[in-house]
């Protein structure tokens, strides 16, 4: 093997070249595509974050939506209570007093009903009373037909 200076050169200028040639058509197409794919997959990087990031403050959102719509059912839970819970005492206080004026409308038509009987049988006692006496009058009996009379009629007084 011998060392050729002149080789040695044209080699190195034919490497030149070709990487010259490598570089403007090859290498920086390439680097272009390269470089183009490296910018896209950076916006899409930056996309999904920006994406990422609006998902979470909507999530946030929603989680303070659904807060505040528990809260909503709950302070309506709790009127309703309170509501239902008046509407019970409204409506065991109306009974009581309804049930209380029954009560004293009976009693009062007890009384008079009582009143109206107590003057009926007072009435009829009396008209007994007379019928037995004018009876007894009439028939100027002895002793033991009296008592058989008055016996009688208290036994139709009774079934009466």
């Amino acid at each position: 093997m011998s060392f050729y200076p002149s080789s040695t050169i044209f080699t190195i200028i034919a490497f030149l070249v070709l990487l010259w040639l490598l570089n403007k058509y090859a290498f920086g197409p390439l680097f272009g595509v390269m470089e183009k794919r490296r910018q896209l997959i950076q916006e899409q990087m930056n996309a999904a974050a920006n994406s990422r990031v609006e998902a979470e403050a909507s999530m946030a959102e929603q989680k303070a939506a659904l807060d505040e719509a528990r809260k909503e059912a709950y302070a309506i839970i709790e009127q309703a209570r309170a509501t239902s819970s008046k509407q019970a005492e409204e409506i065991v206080s109306s009974a009581k007093n309804e049930a209380t004026r029954l009560k004293d409308e009976a009693l009062k038509d007890i009384e008079s009903e009582k009143n109206k009987a107590i003057s009926a049988l007072r009435t009829e006692v009396g008209g007994i009373s007379v019928q037995i006496a004018s009876k007894i009058i009439e028939k100027q009996v002895d002793e033991k037909s009296q008592e058989e009379i008055v016996n009688k009629y208290l036994n139709e007084v009774g079934s009466k």
